[in-house]
């Protein structure tokens, strides 16, 4: 099933995993300023626009846990599905040292046609595809850069996030680092936001989850995000069995 605000794969795969890629690619849709934010193709293909080769992760994961995935089809840069409605990094306007032109002077229609159009239809079918599954279990797959601008480089391979629910995180945080991969607890990043998508569609409803980031020089191309997706697989499956939730 495809929308423009986001696409969805194996909506009758009958795991119990939604696989989850909320910064899936860099479109921007031809009616947000012509389809061009101002950033030259350079940037628009960086991290700040999307999180490189999580979509390929994603669809092979997914379907290697015989499991539905929804992935978002727009740029976090025209609005950032992984923020909550009123988080001021909603559109943003600089984003590692870059600055946005087409966001510069956004103003609230702006916001509120890209909220209507792409955020709450990407959410909404979220929503509805973990609410008809028994008993879901949320991986959200993200990457990260290897290294910010002006800031040192990053060691991990593997970072696992998560706020108060660590009830897979902590075994899986285990089970990676068992592996030999160097893995951060809520490294690169820490935790959730206030309203992101794990906030939103797992802990609220005190459903069980996990946030994976990659860093993205291991999963660039195709080989690397099929690799990955083949490692993480029974872990994943290891790890919840073993829960027993």
């Amino acid at each position: 099933m495809t929308h423009p605000a986001y696409e969805i794969e194996g909506a009758d795969r009958p795991g119990r995993w939604l696989v989850t890629c909320d910064h899936a690619t860099n479109h921007v849709p031809d009616w947000v300023a012509g389809g061009d934010l101002g950033l030259p193709a350079a940037d628009m293909g960086r991290h700040i626009a999307y999180d490189i080769g999580a979509a390929g992760v994603t669809r092979h994961l997914a379907a290697l846990l015989d499991s539905p995935t929804i992935l978002s089809r727009f740029s976090r840069l025209v609005i950032d599905p992984n923020r909550g409605e009123d988080d001021p990094t909603l559109l943003m306007r600089l984003y590692d040292g870059t600055i946005i032109p087409a966001n510069r002077h956004a103003g609230p229609q702006d916001l509120a046609e890209r909220l209507d159009r792409l955020y709450r239809p990407y959410h909404d079918a979220y929503a509805d595809l973990a609410a008809k599954m028994q008993r879901p279990v949320i991986c959200a797959i993200h990457s990260f850069t290897p290294r910010l601008r002006s800031r040192a480089p990053r060691p991990w391979e593997v970072g696992v996030l998560f706020a108060h629910d660590d009830r897979l995180a902590k075994p899986f945080i285990a089970a990676c680092r068992a592996q030999g991969w160097c893995t951060g607890e809520n490294e690169p990043y820490a935790g959730h936001l206030p309203g992101d998508a794990i906030d939103r569609h797992a802990l609220q409803h005190g459903r069980p989850n996990v946030l994976i980031e990659l860093r993205q020089d291991l999963i660039a191309d195709q080989a690397g995000q099929m690799a990955w997706a083949d490692r993480l697989a029974p872990i994943l499956q290891s790890v919840l069995k073993g829960s027993q939730l």
